[in-house]
């Protein structure tokens, strides 16, 4: 595997074999980061606590005692929304997985993937802030295909607001958006910002499902 940039990132998950086992497959493409583990979701707030800095990334398994990962993902990402969360589950529920979207996770992949589908998703989630595969996209498509009645403040995005996050849903980096309008990454950054905050969600995976919602992008 290629090797990606030095990252530190948290398995948690209740099956100590798996975790081993993970850990050992990142490794191989993340050798020179750190690795921390937890066993269930309140392990893991207990460890992000007293944890300064903070982890890179979580890879977080939904069903697991004490605290599931949805209960451990409404509390991280409201006590620390800047971290970045991959799910990594056997669940493939539509509605919870529209759930845990919705609530700010970066990522969602079924434990049966490739392992080249887990290296990508990483590097996606930590250069471009969210992965989401073909079934993925497909499932949130379908989700709100039928729910056109339902309306959102789009009226209040500026032209170039509306063409920056068509090229956010098109996986565009910050960096080739102001490439391409030949502007500052940090205006980019203060458009991003705008979005964000103008259509209520958390991050950028909140934003492309808002964008989905309201057919600003097609996918």
């Amino acid at each position: 595997m290629e090797s990606i940039r030095k990252i530190n990132i948290v398995v948690v998950d209740d099956h100590t074999l798996f975790r081993k086992g993970l850990i050992t497959l990142l490794n191989e493409i993340n050798s020179t980061g750190s690795f921390f583990e937890a066993s269930n979701g309140l392990e893991l707030i207990d460890m992000l606590n007293k944890t300064n800095p903070l982890p890179d990334l979580i890879l977080l398994d939904i069903n697991m005692p004490v605290m599931d990962g949805v209960k451990a993902t409404e509390i991280i990402k409201e006590k620390y929304p800047e971290l970045k969360i991959i799910i990594l589950s056997m669940e493939n529920e539509e509605q919870l997985i529209l759930h845990l979207i919705e609530k700010g996770v970066n990522g969602y992949l079924l434990k049966n993937c490739e392992s080249e589908e887990l290296e990508r998703a990483i590097k996606m989630v930590m250069e471009k802030e969210y992965y989401f595969n073909h079934d993925i996209s497909e499932l949130i498509r379908r989700a709100f295909i039928h729910k056109s009645n339902h309306t959102y403040p789009i009226c209040e995005f500026t032209r170039r607001e509306q063409e920056v996050l068509e090229l956010i849903c098109k996986e565009f980096t910050t960096q080739q958006i102001a490439n391409k309008f030949d502007v500052s990454p940090r205006t980019i950054e203060s458009h991003r910002k705008n979005l964000i905050e103008k259509s209520g969600v958390k991050n950028l995976a909140g934003l492309i499902v808002f964008a989905i919602k309201n057919k600003i992008v097609k996918i």
